[in-house]
């Protein structure tokens, strides 16, 4: 019996249903059901009736459910006991460039409050450099766009990204409105990172399904070189909600990408946890913690919490 089946269980009774307990955990509904259905297995009784409409608990789960979340209670105080033995040791941690700049100082901020006796080390490069950084065990954990299921990763679906357009009003065809769709953006002179960078690809995707083509006339993979240049008015830019957080010139003009299909999805990424010291395992509980109040606070543009509809 794990904890994470017991957590599952009460927020299946919680929801009401698999599927909506699903969305709000962050995982499918036939990965939710399996869970369950070992924990029926293993205990020997049915815990859960399914029906139509939804999930309710029988007898015998409402008699487990009282137990489980005792039991949840009594794990979580030993979190806390653990926690106030000032665990040690270091951690790294990657980030893109444009999570960097909403996440990173508040992740600092929480890990010197949370763990000040355990050393951060950031880095801050490509997500591309991320990923071969984190297979060469050279970082703990990253931030990232997109996972190889064949790597023995630990992920975790973090949040959602609107992508959105930034440029000067002095630009020709520069957005006038808030939102603008892709076929929209035939004509305007774009400034995109290089084809190495997950986002050039997962834009590209994007046009090509809206069936348009961007009018790319300057590759700039640094972030701060790149903003220079759209104020400049050389071009416009796409990107997430996190790069517009650091865009405080009321000069420029920001425009939500409307394409239903158009984001960006972030991933917390780890080594397998039993790779991972105690200092990373604290570190990954920060980091999602931390990205989670961000966007509750409205303070990650044009995010929204996975399995979050309310957003």
């Amino acid at each position: 019996m794990e904890l994470r089946q017991l957590r599952y269980f009460l927020k299946v009774i919680e929801c009401g249903s698999l599927g909506k307990a699903a969305l709000e955990l962050g995982i499918g509904t036939s990965a939710l059901s399996q869970q369950i259905g070992k924990l029926e297995n293993e205990l020997a009784v049915r815990l859960l009736s399914r029906t139509s409409t939804g999930a309710v608990p029988t007898s015998a789960g409402l008699a487990f459910m009282h137990h489980a979340r005792l039991t949840l209670r009594q794990a979580e105080q030993a979190v806390v006991a653990a926690q106030k033995g000032r665990m040690s040791g270091h951690v790294s941690v990657g980030l893109a460039p444009t999570t960097a700049s909403v996440l990173a100082q508040p992740l600092i901020s929480a890990m010197r409050e949370r763990y000040p006796d355990i050393q951060l080390h950031l880095v801050e490069t490509l997500s591309g450099h991320l990923a071969a950084m984190l297979n060469a065990r050279q970082l703990d954990l990253a931030v990232l766009f997109q996972s190889d299921a064949a790597r023995r990763w630990s992920v975790m679906p973090l949040l959602d990204e609107k992508l959105f357009v930034i440029a000067s009003p002095n630009l020709a065809g520069a957005p006038a409105a808030s939102s603008i769709y892709l076929a929209e953006l035939a004509d305007l002179a774009l400034i995109m990172p290089s084809a190495q960078h997950g986002l050039r690809a997962s834009l590209m995707a994007s046009f090509e399904r809206s069936g348009a083509s961007p009018n790319v006339v300057m590759e700039i993979d640094g972030l701060a070189v790149l903003m220079e240049a759209v104020r400049a008015g050389h071009g416009a830019t796409i990107q997430p909600g996190a790069a517009t957080a650091r865009v405080d010139d009321a000069a420029l003009r920001i425009a939500q990408i409307a394409d239903e299909h158009v984001g960006r999805r972030n991933l917390l990424v780890s080594l397998s946890d039993d790779e991972l010291f105690p200092s990373a395992l604290a570190a990954r509980v920060v980091i999602a913690d931390v990205a989670r109040e961000l966007v509750r606070a409205g303070r990650w543009p044009g995010a929204r919490l996975i399995g979050d509809v309310s957003r």
